[in-house]
């Protein structure tokens, strides 16, 4: 563990127990410092590592805050990282893969959680879809809806922002070009209607299978266009 290192687990540590809580200010550096027996070189940059982080936020002429330690803003770079590594066939398989392994999870824990009104949220995303079945973007934004409805039923903050963090924005639209394109888009809505009704009978593991089910045939889909080096719906259009 390097001394900086050290240095940042101190800080982190005085949040850990409530010392510095959230909205907390820190005091000026010298006294940090001295407060945990650094140098002010070594207190600066934990200081400005924690604030990389979102853990610690730098106010000009104010001074330095912790944060609301929400997941939402502590993850908020997964999802630029995410769009980041449009390019990288490898890395968009692992984010698949992952997506895998998240989602069916969540929908089968939303199954047991998801009230009246939170599925009625998803019904009006997934008629949406149905409305616009030809048009990319609109679907595009329905169906991320349609996702965070479902997993913002769980009660789950961190695995919302996992989820959401992890299915790029650049991603989803370009999968969406390319399967409508391919004319797989009817049997997609086929996939999330029967999302939408597994959480209508709160069945957790029917709700698990359905997503499963919608998630490994999207991921096979994108392994087969990208093994096959097939680049129209991963190339941007004009504008994008």
């Amino acid at each position: 563990m390097s001394l900086t290192d050290k240095a940042i687990e101190q800080i982190r540590e005085l949040i850990r127990t409530g010392a510095l809580p959230p909205g907390s200010k820190l005091p000026p550096e010298p006294d940090l410092a001295a407060q945990l027996g650094l140098s002010r070189n070594l207190a600066r940059e934990a200081v400005k590592a924690l604030a990389v982080a979102r853990v610690l936020e730098v106010r000009r002429g104010d001074g330095t805050y912790v944060t609301s330690l929400q997941p939402s803003l502590l993850l908020e770079g997964l999802g630029g990282a995410v769009e980041l590594l449009q390019g990288d066939a490898v890395a968009l398989q692992d984010l698949m893969e992952v997506r895998r392994l998240l989602e069916p999870m969540a929908t089968a824990l939303a199954a047991t959680r998801i009230s009246d009104d939170q599925l009625a949220e998803v019904k009006r995303h997934l008629d949406a879809m149905r409305e616009a079945r030809d048009d990319v973007e609109l679907l595009n934004a329905h169906d991320a809806a349609f996702h965070r409805a479902v997993v913002l039923a769980t009660g789950n903050e961190t695995l919302l922002t996992l989820l959401e963090g992890i299915s790029g924005r650049t991603l989803r639209a370009r999968i969406w070009r390319g399967l409508v394109d391919d004319k797989a888009g009817g049997r997609t809505l086929a996939e999330h209607e029967a999302i939408f009704n597994a959480l209508s009978t709160r069945d957790a593991a029917l709700s698990q299978a359905a997503a499963l089910l919608h998630v490994s045939n999207t991921e096979q889909w994108l392994r087969g266009h990208l093994s096959a080096g097939e680049p129209q719906p991963f190339e941007p259009p004009a504008g994008e």
